[in-house]
C-alpha cells in the first residue's frame, strides 16, 4: 500500500484485508526517495487487525515507530540506504515496541555492503525497483542477488518488493524468496481480490 492520501490509505487497508494475509505499508519522507507519501498521524490513526508490516523509505526511522505500532503492525523494516547508520538504535527500538526488524536493500547495494548487518534482523527486503514511485519498472538483476545471498544466508527470511507483474512472478518465485510484495499489480486492477488470486495461482502451480 502506497499513498499520499490519508483517506485513500484507510480505503485500500479495508480492502485488502478483505483478501490477504499480509498487508505491507510503504512511506515515504521525500529525503531517502524523491516522493512522499502519508505522515506518521496518518498511519496511527489506522489500525488493522491482519498482519502488517512497515517498510520505512525514509531517513529518520525512529519518527515512525509508534505510529506503525498504534496501526498493528507486526514488522518494521527500514532501508540500508538510510542517512544515518545508526543500526542498532533503530533495531533496538523496532525490538523494545515489540515488533520485527528487518532490512531492505536498493538494486545497486551489494550484498558486501549490508551482509554483517543480516544477524541482527529478522529479514531482507529486497527492491527489485528503484525505489519511490508507484509501478516503477522491474529490476531483473536483483533476481541473481537473492540467489548469491540465499547461498551466504539460507535462514534468513527473504522478500522482495517491486515491479512485480503476471510476467514475470514465477521467475521471482524460482528464487527461493520467501515472501513476494504486490503493489500495483493488485491495487490498480479491476478487481484486486481476482488479481490476488491470479498471481497466488500461478506461483503455487
Amino acid at each position: 500500500i502506497l499513498t499520499d492520501d490519508r483517506t485513500a490509505f484507510e480505503n485500500m487497508v479495508r480492502l485488502t484485508e478483505k483478501f490477504a494475509g499480509i498487508i505491507q505499508v510503504d512511506v515515504m519522507d521525500g529525503k531517502l526517495v524523491p516522493s512522499k507519501s502519508i505522515s506518521p498521524a496518518d498511519v496511527g490513526s489506522v489500525t488493522t487487525a491482519v498482519y502488517a508490516e512497515a517498510h520505512l523509505m525514509v531517513e529518520e526511522p525512529l519518527e515512525w515507530i509508534a505510529a506503525f505500532k498504534s496501526f498493528g503492525a507486526r514488522r518494521v523494516l527500514f532501508h540500508y540506504e538510510m542517512r544515518d547508520k545508526d543500526f542498532g538504535r533503530v533495531i533496538g527500538a523496532i525490538r523494545d515496541a515489540g515488533m520485527e526488524p528487518g532490512l531492505v536493500v536498493n538494486p545497486d547495494t551489494s550484498l558486501a555492503e549490508f551482509a554483517r548487518f543480516v544477524p541482527l534482523v529478522d529479514m531482507v527486503l529486497f527492491m527489485s525497483v528503484y525505489p519511490g514511485f508507484y509501478g516503477a519498472p522491474f529490476v531483473p538483476k536483483v533476481l541473481d542477488k537473492i540467489k548469491d545471498f540465499r547461498l551466504h544466508f539460507p535462514n534468513t527470511v527473504t522478500s522482495i518488493d517491486g515491479g512485480v507483474k503476471v510476467d514475470n512472478i514465477k521467475e521471482i518465485a524460482a528464487t527461493g524468496v520467501h515472501q513476494i510484495c504486490v503493489g500495483s499489480a493488485i491495487l490498480k486492477a479491476d478487481d484486486p481480490e481476482a488479481a490476488w488470486k491470479k498471481l497466488q495461482n500461478i506461483v503455487n502451480t
